[in-house]
């Protein structure tokens, strides 16, 4: 008797791990729908307080308004904002990214408020705060009156954002609210099924989120243009890399066979943002 022996394939890719009313990822038709909304319609119709609404309506089951959410989120960042001196505490010698991981872990549970608010309301608190102590000063006080980006961005610059910058955030925030199964999602929903809380759950989600293959990305592409300069050595240094056999970052998406959808979703704020920073150097020279 002939027995043949087949290897089974790694990984689960194509296998499927759950359902979800929350978004659909297509990446042969290039394809993103979040709330049952394609992201690029949704960018030109809610901000991010309104399609955190759509989800946690859609996740819970339980209406959530609009205007729910944004009070929540605000009353959220007054909380974490008050919590800073023992938050910070636990940061204390760790890097941004480290220090929001020790960070985040050492929230708890807000009487009065959902657990989903008290994270999402507390992480601009947490980043603006480190970003503040790493350049030498004292963290922003949130303003709940505002929006969630506009807040995040007033707690980062130390200054009031523009309304221009504060529309790229938002759409941002909105085009990478969801993005189906990936592996910080996963992360995170293989804790929550050992019916750990919220916050250990999430916790789990954000460390897988640091890793270079997932949201960790950008770091590589930020040290490759640091590394070019100036516009003027971009081809010998990309030259110079693919001759090493160097893999370039930041081109293409493991998903995404076709364009990105997000890409074009964000991409009349970028450049209004790119347009603004251009007039404020030409203002200053």
């Amino acid at each position: 008797m002939n027995m043949q022996l087949s290897k089974s394939p790694i990984g689960l890719d194509g296998v499927p791990a759950a359902e979800t009313v929350l978004s659909h990822v297509d990446g042969e038709r290039g394809e993103l729908i979040i709330a049952g909304e394609r992201v690029g319609d949704l960018v030109r119709k809610t901000g991010f307080e309104g399609v955190t609404a759509r989800l946690w309506s859609g996740g819970t089951g339980q209406p959530a308004a609009e205007a729910t959410v944004r009070a929540a989120l605000g009353a959220a960042r007054e909380r974490a904002f008050a919590r800073l001196p023992d938050l910070l505490r636990i940061t204390r010698g760790l890097s941004i990214v480290d220090g929001f991981r020790a960070a985040i872990a050492g929230l708890r549970a807000e009487n009065g408020l959902p657990h989903e608010a008290t994270i999402v309301g507390a992480f601009p608190v947490i980043a603006g705060a480190l970003v503040q102590r790493a350049r030498g000063g004292d963290p922003v006080a949130p303003d709940p009156t505002v929006s969630h980006a506009a807040d995040t961005l007033s707690m980062i610059l130390n200054r009031k954002p523009d309304a221009r910058e504060v529309a790229a955030l938002d759409a941002y925030f909105v085009t990478v609210c969801d993005h189906g199964m990936n592996a910080s999602t996963f992360a995170t929903r293989v804790v929550a099924s050992t019916q750990a809380d919220l916050f250990a759950s999430v916790t789990a989600g954000y460390c897988a989120l640091t890793g270079p293959l997932h949201g960790g990305a950008p770091e590589p592409v930020l040290e490759m243009l640091d590394a070019i300069g100036t516009s003027q050595r971009i081809k010998p240094w990309v030259d110079s890399a693919l001759a090493r056999g160097e893999r370039l970052m930041g081109f293409g998406h493991r998903i995404y066979r076709v364009r990105d959808p997000r890409a074009d979703a964000e991409g009349r704020h970028r450049a209004a943002c790119r347009r603004r920073h251009r007039s404020s150097v030409r203002g200053r020279s």
